[in-house]
């Protein structure tokens, strides 16, 4: 046998083994995923649906994307997690103008907020950017937990506007597809702005741009008064559209 002949042979061996690991981890993986009792997490498995209060996996981003999509899942998320006050909203709508799956929405975790009316996605987004970031953030440079996320709304009837004026372009604020928010207050009494507190080596100025950095993992489109003077007193955040974070 010549020694190409046998790293040849030696080839079609490892493949085989390649093979017959692939269909073992599948079948395993299978029943780890379907059995009744599967030893696995919630927050591993692609069939169970999101929670918001689940541990970060690297499914989580797939899970959240899959939720946002369906109104109903949604909901549930919203509901069964216990981290949102949501009741249906009615409000007028026309082709431009409309909430696919409007909430009315009093608390998000711990924190309260305005009773604002607005779309479950961006409503869920807010919830996991809660759970996940705000909390810690808050902690970590204030020593204290939000209390209270003030925001000046989601839904408008608009066109979007710009440094150079209005456009003919919808706002998605007007599929209440985003929220403003212009600061928060902490269980200890104290607060902060955007307006006020953005500028500055303090600890509050770090908590807020370190709330606008993580922000950017839940919404696709996360604006700051980075971006320009129209933002100078708000975080803009938004469920849909693609990677904008400044």
């Amino acid at each position: 046998m010549t020694l190409k002949t046998k790293w040849q042979s030696r080839a079609k061996i490892l493949r085989a083994a390649f093979l017959f690991l692939v269909l073992f981890g599948g079948i395993l993986g299978s029943a780890l995923i379907l059995h009744p009792d599967t030893p696995l997490p919630d927050a591993w498995n692609p069939l169970k649906p999101l929670a918001v209060s689940d541990e970060l996996t690297p499914l989580t981003g797939w899970k959240l994307s899959r939720t946002v999509r369906d109104p109903a899942a949604c909901l549930v998320a919203l509901n069964d997690a216990g981290r949102i006050s949501a009741n249906p909203a009615f409000f007028d709508s026309n082709d431009q103008c409309y909430i696919s799956a409007p909430v009315e929405v009093q608390q998000i975790g711990s924190a309260r907020m305005s009773g604002i009316e607005t779309d479950c996605a961006t409503a869920l987004r807010l919830a996991m950017w809660e759970q996940h970031d705000l909390q810690a953030l808050a902690r970590t440079h204030l020593q204290t937990d939000v209390s209270a996320i003030r925001d000046i709304g989601s839904y408008n009837c608009r066109a979007m506007r710009t440094s150079r004026g209005a456009t003919g372009r919808m706002s998605s604020h007007a599929t209440a597809s985003a929220i403003d928010i212009v600061g928060f207050r902490f269980g200890n009494g104290d607060s902060v702005s955007l307006l006020r507190d953005w500028d500055g080596a303090g600890q509050k100025s770090a908590f807020l741009k370190a709330a606008r950095d993580s922000a950017c993992k839940w919404f696709p489109v996360t604006l700051s008064p980075d971006y320009n003077t129209l933002h100078a007193d708000h975080f803009h955040l938004q469920a849909t559209g693609w990677g904008l974070c400044r």
